[in-house]
């Protein structure tokens, strides 16, 4: 085996060679790819036929995919997976909870307004737990520093992801940074997007099916050079391929309506890092000798 063929000897090494081949695999192979990235605890969890089934493709598919990247066979690349939850039994939990959750949901007839916000509150529960674990503290970091060296902020979400967009340009606005909504209202969105270059940075919210408008704004910004932050559910979804850095976001799927819990949850805590981040260093405002708290005798 040659080193250009040599099996990857980590899931983040093995993510990583996925991530820069993406582009040139097959339409097949690159429907194996996006499972692989987005549902790693399947490939280490499932059978073969199990996973070629939720791939969409032939057993024998999966075995080539994985001989692709260096691996003998399919089990090898599932050893890989399977090796790296001994270490991480919380992220195998969550994966059983949430199948556990959907087929107990399913199986039942909807109740009640009580019954119903019950499901919710414990669908979205499960997806903040997951946010928590496929979210690193150096992801996190990485972004509010591309947050806070940006001269300007843009931030795009249309659809579904519109109200994620605007409280988090509300939110940066608050903390007194140089925060704009492209809403393209009127048909403006690349002129709203004009003046911005390398100095930059485009936050763009997006998940499946990816709306058209946010992928072309996306597209627009990245001639100009300007940065992306991409907040998705998939790293190689279109708007995460481009993308400086990618924060990925899986929500919670209840009786075929997807929440924004999680995504608000990591809007928030974008926008409270920069403050606090921002702040750091500062001196502390000194209190006028005048003035006196409520009360004060």
């Amino acid at each position: 085996m040659t080193d250009a063929t040599k099996a990857p000897a980590s899931v983040e090494e093995f993510r990583a060679a996925v991530l820069a081949r993406y582009d040139g695999l097959s339409k097949r192979l690159q429907q194996i790819a996006r499972y692989v990235l987005d549902e790693p605890n399947q490939i280490a969890l499932e059978t073969l036929a199990v996973v070629a089934e939720r791939c969409g493709v032939q057993p024998s598919a999966i075995v080539r995919f994985a001989k692709t990247f260096g691996f003998d066979g399919a089990m090898g690349m599932q050893k890989l997976f399977r090796d790296s939850l001994l270490s991480n039994y919380g992220a195998a939990g969550y994966g059983e909870r949430v199948r556990q959750f959907t087929d107990e949901v399913n199986r039942r007839a909807a109740g009640g307004p009580g019954a119903m916000l019950s499901e919710f509150v414990e669908g979205n529960s499960l997806a903040l737990t997951n946010l928590s674990q496929t979210v690193s503290e150096k992801e996190m970091a990485a972004a509010v520093r591309l947050i806070g060296d940006a001269e300007t902020v843009y931030v795009v979400g249309y659809r579904r992801s519109f109200p994620v967009a605007a409280y988090l340009t509300y939110s940066l606005l608050q903390a007194k940074k140089r925060t704009f909504l492209v809403d393209g209202v009127g048909g403006l969105a690349r002129l709203q997007l004009e003046t911005s270059g390398p100095n930059d940075l485009l936050i763009a919210i997006s998940y499946q099916p990816y709306a058209d408008e946010t992928v072309q704004v996306v597209a627009h910004a990245m001639t100009s050079g300007t940065k992306l932050l991409a907040i998705s559910d998939s790293l190689v979804s279109p708007i995460a391929q481009p993308a400086s850095l990618v924060l990925q976001v899986r929500e919670s799927e209840i009786r075929k309506f997807r929440s924004l819990a999680a995504s608000m949850c990591l809007a928030q805590a974008l926008a409270i890092s920069y403050v606090f981040e921002s702040t750091q260093g500062q001196k502390p405002v000194r209190k006028s000798p005048g003035i006196r708290k409520l009360g004060a005798r």
